[in-house]
């Protein structure tokens, strides 16, 4: 078992950064993939990005390219999401994900939600 915490999450300013954090604890010695989803009112919960075990290959959607950075440090077991140059469009709930990684992830695996472990969200709220 994998235990995510997300933190983070507040109330900013449109074009504002925020650096949102996800801890992972429990059995962590295991190669996961780890990916950031987000859920607004009334909408679907969606892919935002993800990172392969090492680092080494990142994804996201294009919704956020340019704007948004995925990275970890496996020594901390944390998942990092940097947003910039924040929308309105960006206010949802944010979600980090776990995902056995068992060979090369593939940009379809990454965005895929079927994800082993979910944690609990941490609000972004972007005023306009």
């Amino acid at each position: 078992q994998v235990q995510l915490v997300e933190s983070g999450g507040r109330l900013v300013q449109a074009g504002d950064s925020l650096r949102l954090s996800c801890a992972a604890s429990g059995r962590t010695n295991s190669a996961y993939a780890m990916g950031w989803f987000r859920q607004a009112p009334g909408k679907e919960r969606e892919f935002v990005a993800a990172i392969n075990w090492s680092g080494g290959s990142t994804y996201y959607a294009d919704s956020v390219k340019g704007r948004f950075t995925i990275s970890r440090d496996n020594a901390k077991n944390t998942v990092y999401l940097q947003m910039n140059t924040l929308k309105f469009e960006d206010t949802a709930i944010y979600y980090c994900a776990a995902k056995y990684q068992l060979g090369p992830l593939t940009t379809s695996q990454a965005m895929n939600p079927r994800y082993n472990y979910w944690g609990q969200g941490t609000q972004v709220t972007v005023s306009s």
